[in-house]
């Protein structure tokens, strides 16, 4: 008889230690496939690669005709250069010896355009000196708030100043507006759909506010995972979402109508059996993003168990079947979080044809690289 977890299972998992966690690249690649047809070509889509932090994926990507990237840490932005990205955005706000690591990794990787973001005037001085000092060009984005609260600024009469201050620094280059949007879920699509057009509607209007004044705006990044699909009336925008690539239970539960392959999958082991009806397994917060609420993971073969204990190393679960399980038992799980849930692991298990063949290095997991 067939289960949910045949997809996934190994034929030489008996070589696999646990906590694993297991990419599958052709998965990966249906994905690639599935989103440039969502976006109307790889042109529209700058994927974070927060999710991955994997130079093997971008190296998909690349070949998949995607040429733009998104990155939250300078490490991010090297491991995409290195890999020939030929273009890459720093989304995160830039602070401290930040500033002067961005300017270090321009001319390190003259190939690439690297781009950053600022969404005060602070910020906008901090990057021009920074690019002043070290003899480069910076583009800066200005990173727009629209209703998440977490960085930007409203599109109003301030984020068109700060737009102003980008343009007329000169060591900086205009690379137009950033808006993320991960505020916004719904499983109802007219209604992210609706919520998404209030949310950009002050958007469009600063982008065509800075038109008018005669302000370059080459570009709007924007979208998160659940919202990219919406963008299609759009052709200015990239797409900028990450979660896509691999998918996670997470994503497929909030997001039903975005139809994507599962291409990350946890392996553990049975490690105790402390009661008769408890099962411990060697999935602690150090192997799967303990940050969302339980099940953190969904247990092929437990879906009905019920989650009581986390712990660093451990994960204590409840079945009147427990007795199904025996210790060294092999259980394959979907996370709920995949991207921070990769950067707990050091490596990943490569899967092909139904055997783990290879181990590729979490490089970006890394706060540094070599910068």
């Amino acid at each position: 008889m067939k289960t949910a977890q045949d997809w996934c299972r190994l034929a030489n998992e008996d070589d696999v230690p646990s906590p694993a966690l297991l990419i599958f690249p052709d998965r990966v690649e249906e994905n690639l496939r599935r989103m440039v047809a969502i976006a109307g070509g790889p042109e529209r889509l700058r994927p974070h690669v927060k999710t991955h932090k994997l130079p093997q994926i971008v190296a998909l990507e690349l070949a998949h005709g995607i040429t733009r990237f998104k990155a939250a840490t300078i490490a991010e932005s090297e491991m995409c250069a290195a890999a020939g990205a030929p273009d890459v955005l720093l989304a995160y706000p830039l602070v401290g010896p930040n500033v002067r690591r961005l300017v270090e990794l321009v001319r390190k990787f003259p190939v690439t355009k690297f781009s950053a973001l600022a969404d005060n005037l602070a910020s906008v001085a901090a990057l021009n000196s920074a690019a002043a000092a070290g003899g480069v060009k910076l583009r800066v984005l200005l990173d727009l708030n629209v209703g998440m609260n977490r960085t930007g600024v409203a599109p109003g009469p301030a984020a068109e100043g700060i737009y102003r201050a980008i343009v007329h620094s000169p060591e900086l280059e205009p690379g137009g507006l950033h808006a993320y949007d991960g505020h916004l879920h719904d499983t109802n699509r007219a209604r992210i759909a609706s919520d998404h057009h209030h949310a950009f509607a002050a958007v469009w209007a600063l982008r065509d506010r800075l038109i008018a004044a005669q302000l370059p705006v080459p570009v709007i990044v924007a979208g998160g995972t659940p919202t990219f699909p919406l963008f299609a009336d759009h052709p200015e925008v990239e797409l900028s979402a990450g979660t896509t690539v691999l998918w996670d239970f997470g994503q497929s539960d909030t997001t039903p109508y975005v139809d994507l392959l599962h291409a990350a999958v946890l392996l553990t082991r049975v490690i105790s059996r402390p009661t008769e009806n408890r099962v411990c397994l060697d999935l602690g917060h150090k192997a799967v993003a303990s940050e969302m609420p339980h099940p953190r993971v969904k247990l092929f073969g437990l879906e009905d168990a019920t989650f009581v204990m986390h712990s660093e190393e451990h994960l204590v679960v409840e079945t009147p079947r427990a007795n199904e399980f025996p210790v060294g038992t092999v259980i394959y799980g979907l996370p709920r979080h995949v991207c921070p849930t990769v950067a707990l692991h050091s490596e990943v298990i490569v899967v092909r044809q139904g055997r783990a063949v290879e181990r590729w290095p979490v490089t970006a997991r890394a706060r540094r690289i070599s910068l």
